[in-house]
């Protein structure tokens, strides 16, 4: 059962969307017509331009991310060599306070090994 009062917002409440919705309607439609009257191009000259300019920033793009590949995989090699380094540097270091002497037949195996692939 609806009383008076639940009627009565019912109607004033469907009587505030109309106002809104026809206005949206209407403002749609003149915004439409305004754009096709003030639009600087015509539509496949601007669909021409939307496809250039697309193209551009794609290509652009393209070469940042290649940039940014390059500088990350020269900055991982960079790390790595330093690391590896390191490591080199901390076993001698290692070996020194053990009092082991380095292990020089790996070197000389190395120089052997060149030696023979230049002959």
């Amino acid at each position: 059962m609806n009383t008076y009062s639940q009627d009565f917002e019912m109607r004033e409440s469907a009587s505030r969307v109309k106002p809104v919705l026809s206005g949206l309607v209407l403002g749609g439609l003149i915004g439409a017509g305004a754009a096709l009257l003030f639009a600087p191009h015509s539509g496949e000259k601007t669909r021409a331009e939307i496809r250039n300019k697309t193209m551009e920033l794609r290509d652009h793009t393209v070469d940042t991310v290649k940039d940014k590949i390059s500088l990350a995989k020269s900055k991982a090699s960079q790390m790595t060599a330093d690391l590896k380094d390191k490591a080199h540097e901390l076993k001698h270091q290692g070996q020194e306070r053990l009092g082991i002497q380095p292990d020089s037949s790996y070197e000389t195996t190395g120089t052997r090994k060149k030696a023979i692939q230049n002959y």
